[in-house]
């Protein structure tokens, strides 16, 4: 291991951002220094963390002690974290992922690595419970709120992680590594996991082992060393159940304009343009291409997906990112129907835009319009529209049925599924294997057509 003494560590600099009130505040601290002429940053979102940080660094160079030339660290704090616990080590992982990651993906990390540190837990009697556990567990995986002060029960579950997780070498015994893997399938309550949850938990542990690896805490990854269960990679499929013929739909929607009118249109652009629901939502007057009458277009640009304010940047309930499945600032344009076409006229004419453009906004201010907010919309139209039994079933049971609907309703008029994937924002893959439905009620005509060619007529 190459060392050095020369070492330099700079002022702590601070980014900043412009809150919801266009004010000026601090948004991440930045540590800076120098070991011979390789330069080093670790970024903060708290300041304490940051003093804290560089104030180590200073003193391990005022004490004389040699820093390692290839992680910038000093010499004795690499032997330390020969022994790091679990704990630490996965608020480390999650804050290497933090900048790159969307709101929802932070999320769901904080979700996979909870899991995952409940089962690196040492036995000990007096350990809190595992709903104190992952509480504090949900809050230091969160770089918003880890350094924010806590609840005592929090900070109690805190301290307590610090001391009993397990050291992270002691994922590569078989016993320890099968142990956290099987755990992972479970719930809390002992029940079986849903799929997609065990998959991300089993990406989450994967990736977080690779980055064990770049740290030099583990040596290989036991993902790809020892032998356990597999989990089928199985793609979630749509219920038909759950999918609107044209009668259906258009009853809904009438509904919605009988009882919530200035959600008329915005259930429209899910049902007859397949807009996921975070897309209506961001959806403004400069992405409409419609003439008076006849078909238009919508050019999608932006998304706005809903999740708590603790895990945005900016502190409000979602952001503004790029569209599901396209790289950054990547488009999609969707066909507009005559029929929406003449929605969208209507609603502007009744209702006009936020002052952003948007198409949709909040009941009383011009924030973007929330998921509880059309879903009660939404429950209501149902209720007025489908009889108890139908209600029960989950036929339209989500908004985001009626985006199933229309994808659905594309790939069987056209029978293009090229380009049909291409309006819906997926693969042709995907589209095939997930939204390849038949609409409700159409089973019976799908099978006389197929007796029909039987027979030779």
């Amino acid at each position: 291991m190459a060392t050095s003494y020369n070492v330099k560590v700079w002022a702590i600099q601070t980014r900043y951002r412009t809150d919801s009130k266009g004010k000026r505040v601090p948004a991440r601290y930045i540590v800076r220094w120098m070991v011979e002429k390789e330069r080093f940053d670790q970024t903060f979102r708290v300041f304490p963390q940051a003093d804290s940080f560089r104030s180590e660094l200073v003193s391990a160079a005022k004490r004389g002690e040699p820093f390692d030339v290839e992680t910038g660290r000093p010499v004795q704090a690499n032997r330390k974290t020969d022994r790091a616990r679990w704990f630490q080590f996965s608020c480390d992982y999650v804050d290497m992922k933090w900048d790159d990651s969307s709101p929802k993906y932070r999320s769901s990390i904080a979700d996979s690595m909870t899991a995952i540190t409940l089962a690196m837990l040492r036995p000990d009697a007096d350990a809190p419970s595992v709903k104190e556990l992952s509480l504090a567990l949900r809050r230091a995986y969160n770089k918003n709120t880890r350094g924010s002060a806590h609840l005592e029960d929090i900070a109690r579950s805190i301290r307590w992680l610090e001391r009993n997780t397990r050291e992270v070498r002691d994922i590569e015994k078989p016993e320890v590594f099968r142990a956290v893997v099987a755990s992972l399938d479970k719930r809390k309550d002992g029940g079986r996991a849903a799929h997609d949850t065990v998959r991300l938990r089993r990406i989450a542990l994967s990736n977080s082992l690779e980055y064990a690896i770049e740290k030099k805490l583990i040596t290989e990854n036991p993902m790809r060393q020892i032998k356990v269960k597999k989990h089928k990679s199985v793609l979630k499929e749509v219920d038909k159940r759950s999918v609107v013929n044209p009668v259906q739909g258009r009853t809904l929607l009438r509904a919605v304009r009988e009882q919530t009118p200035r959600l008329y249109a915005f259930f429209a652009v899910m049902y007859f343009a397949a807009l996921r629901p975070e897309e209506a939502v961001n959806l403004r007057k400069r992405n409409l291409l419609l003439p008076e009458e006849g078909w238009g277009e919508l050019h999608l640009e932006k998304a706005v997906p809903e999740i708590g304010a603790t895990w945005t940047d900016s502190g409000q309930r979602g952001e503004e990112r790029g569209l599901k499945h396209r790289v950054a600032d990547e488009g999609r344009t969707v066909p507009c129907s005559d029929e929406l076409t003449e929605i969208l006229h209507w609603h502007l004419s009744e209702y006009g835009t936020a002052p952003d453009g948007r198409l949709f906004r909040g009941v009383r201010n011009d924030s973007h319009l929330s998921s509880s907010v059309y879903g009660r919309a939404w429950a209501k139209a149902r209720q007025a529209t489908f009889t108890p039994d139908v209600i029960a079933s989950p036929l339209a049971k989500r908004p985001y049925d009626l985006r199933h609907a229309a994808v659905s309703t594309w790939l069987n008029a056209t029978g293009d599924p090229t380009r049909v994937a291409a309006w819906a924002g997926h693969s042709v893959a995907v589209l095939l294997r997930v939204y390849a439905k038949c609409l409700d009620g159409g089973e019976q005509q799908a099978r006389e057509l197929v007796a029909r060619r039987m027979k030779g007529l």
